[in-house]
C-alpha cells in the first residue's frame, strides 16, 4: 500500500476516534473513477436498480416523501474488476482501523446509488433499531465536475453544529453509523455514489 494511502487512513482513524467522522479526497483516483462510470450500470441504464425504501426487511418501506435515490446491490464475489478496486481499498481500510481502534469490524455491505434530479434523503441515522451491526457509514462519490451550485450535498449533524460536504469525484466520507444523523440535499444533476456500511458481523451479500 502507499504511504501516502496509508497516511490518510491514519488520518481518518483519528477523525473517527477525534470527531465520529472523516473525509478523504481522491480516495479513488480520476482514473478509477471513470472505469466505475464506464459500467453499464451507471451508464443511463438503470434498469438494474431499485428504488430505496426506508426499514430492513419485513419493516422496508417505500416512503418517497423521506428518500428519493435508487440503488443496486454490489455482491463482492461477482462485482466487476472496476469496483474491485474500490473494494479493495475498504477492506484495507478496515484492517486499518482495526489495528487503529482496536474494532472488530468484519465485513461490508455496498450498494451503487443514484439520486435523481431533484431527490434527496431527509435527515436519517443509518443504524437501524433492532439491527446494531453497521458500525460505519462510507460514500464514495462519482461526481466529476462538480460545483457548490450543483447541490446534492450531504449534511452531517453533529451535537453542536452541522455542516455540509460536496460530492466530489473520489471522495470517502466515513462516519460513525450510529451516531451522527445527516440527510442528502437535493441536485440539479444526477448524483451517484457508492454507499455502504462497515459491519461487524459478514455480509448476506456475498449470498446473492
Amino acid at each position: 500500500m502507499e504511504i501516502s494511502f496509508t497516511n490518510e487512513l491514519d488520518r481518518l482513524a483519528d477523525g473517527l476516534a477525534d470527531q465520529g467522522y472523516a473525509i478523504i479526497d481522491n480516495f479513488l483516483s480520476a482514473g478509477e473513477v471513470d472505469s466505475i462510470l464506464q459500467l453499464d450500470e451507471f451508464k443511463g441504464d438503470w434498469g438494474r436498480f431499485q428504488k430505496a425504501g426506508v426499514g430492513k426487511s419485513s419493516e422496508r418501506q417505500i416512503k418517497e416523501n423521506i428518500r428519493g435515490d435508487y440503488i443496486h446491490w454490489i455482491n463482492p464475489d461477482s462485482a466487476a474488476p472496476a469496483i474491485r478496486v474500490y473494494l479493495a481499498k475498504l477492506n484495507s481500510l478496515i484492517k486499518h482501523v482495526n489495528q487503529s481502534l482496536f474494532l472488530s469490524l468484519k465485513d461490508f455491505e455496498v450498494h451503487m446509488t443514484v439520486y435523481p434530479i431533484g431527490s434527496y434523503y431527509h435527515r436519517h441515522l443509518d443504524q437501524f433499531k433492532r439491527d446494531d451491526h453497521r458500525k460505519l457509514s462510507v460514500i464514495c462519490y462519482l461526481n466529476k465536475d462538480w460545483q457548490e451550485a450543483d447541490g446534492g450535498q450531504l449534511k452531517i449533524y453533529t451535537n453542536a453544529d452541522s455542516f455540509s460536504i460536496l460530492p466530489l469525484a473520489g471522495r470517502l466520507v466515513c462516519f460513525r453509523s450510529d451516531l451522527l444523523e445527516h440527510e442528502v440535499l437535493p441536485a440539479t444533476r444526477n448524483r451517484l455514489s457508492l454507499t455502504g456500511w462497515i459491519l461487524d458481523q459478514h455480509s448476506d451479500l456475498r449470498h446473492l
